[in-house]
């Protein structure tokens, strides 16, 4: 499983993954302090994942004319541009030039995130599903890596706080242009044939792809609505301070990837519908303990069991769909996927600063409540259509 390929995939997806955690951490507060306005504290980030939604597909499609490693090239440059333009935009205190940076990491995002199918091309079959966990796990590595090195670099320069941040980030962006120099994707086969929408339909009445995208999609909804809040609501409302509000951001963070330790194992043993249906579960707690409790631990509970039922989710939902497409769909499938995926992570995302300013942190909860109640419904009927169909099939 470790070959070549596979690690250098690890290696740039690690330092690839450095800008969203810190546009998670830091975006809102930068917002905050150049507008001053909290509604809009979440527009950066929202930009982000709109910027992944939109750039998915193109990102699927040029990878299926230039193969992975010109795409992953094409987006470390990407994100190059994206951080100066950040790093610009906090000496001069331009907001607008702000969210055009974070609408391009997005950009740049959308290759990176196709990083996971890249993995499961590098190895066996039966070892797709821990090859995608392997690399949601690296999340940890960047998380940690990141936001200490934000924290480092923050103040290297006293009169623009976050600066050195940004700075630092742009620099490390040139570390997987060079390790990606090596990869090889001479021996995988690419789709080079024009763009069909039948292909798009096809796909969409496939059970278990619908499955996989809901599951995904819909996890992802609830992860960002009530993450994307989280530091806003204890910094800006509750008063806690940064250090204590980033204590639970990256313990989130930490459930969202340390599970990836055994996630790929239970998806193999359990199947990835059961998968699903123990992380729905795990979520419906996330909630009980944001609504139900109002202190620091609840925050951190809460928070780290959102990122575990996100991780089983986002891993079953993600296996499941690279076995449910023919090899020749490969890359539509996959584009459409991250298109859907993340274009509800930015509504979820979008939403949170509106919700939470012109409502409250426990409605915010409760919205996600029947997303999760929908989840279970379609796995269910895909799951009972399968087996009808395989006995109808006999």
């Amino acid at each position: 499983m470790l070959n070549k390929n596979f690690i250098i995939i690890c290696i740039s997806s690690t330092v690839s993954g450095f800008p969203p955690m810190i546009v998670v951490l830091l975006s809102g507060i930068i917002t905050s302090q150049i507008m001053n306005k909290v509604s809009l504290a979440t527009v950066p980030f929202t930009l982000m994942l709109l910027g992944i939604a939109l750039c998915a597909p193109l990102a699927s499609r040029i990878m299926s004319i230039w193969g992975r490693k010109k795409g992953f090239l094409f987006a470390s440059l990407i994100s190059l541009l994206s951080l100066i333009l950040c790093s610009i935009s906090i000496y001069f205190k331009n907001f607008y030039l702000f969210a055009i940076g974070n609408l391009l990491i997005g950009f740049s995002q959308a290759f990176v995130n196709q990083y996971r199918f890249a993995a499961s091309e590098s190895v066996d079959k039966h070892l797709i599903p821990r090859s995608i966990s392997i690399i949601l796990l690296l999340g940890i590595v960047s998380a940690l890596l990141s936001s200490n090195f934000s924290e480092f670099f923050k103040d290297f320069f006293p009169k623009n706080l976050f600066l050195g941040s940004y700075i630092f980030l742009s620099l490390s962006s040139i570390i997987p242009f060079i390790v990606l120099l090596f990869y090889d994707d001479s021996k995988l086969t690419y789709n080079r044939s024009k763009f069909k929408f039948d292909t798009v339909i096809k796909l969409l009445k496939n059970t278990k792809i619908l499955q996989a995208i809901f599951s995904a999609g819909f996890g992802y909804f609830t992860m960002a609505i009530i993450m994307t809040s989280t530091p806003l609501h204890m910094h800006l409302v509750n008063k806690y301070t940064l250090f204590e509000t980033s204590i639970v951001i990256q313990l989130h963070v930490v459930g969202m990837f340390l599970p990836s330790l055994f996630s790929g194992d239970l998806v193999k043993k359990f199947g990835n519908t059961n998968v699903i249906y123990f992380g729905v579960f795990i979520l419906f707690f996330s909630i009980i303990f944001n609504t139900l409790f109002d202190n620091y631990y609840a925050y951190m509970a809460g928070l780290i069991l959102l990122g575990i039922g996100w991780n089983f989710l986002f891993i079953s939902g993600s296996s499941l769909l690279v076995i449910s497409y023919h090899e020749d769909d490969k890359f539509t499938a996959q584009g459409l996927n991250d298109f859907i995926v993340f274009l509800t992570q930015a509504l979820g995302s979008l939403s949170a600063g509106l919700l939470l300013y012109y409502s409250n942190w426990i409605i915010i909860n409760l919205l996600c409540i029947p997303l999760l109640i929908i989840i279970l419904i379609i796995s269910f009927l895909a799951t009972n259509y399968n087996k009808n169909y395989k006995n109808i099939s006999n």
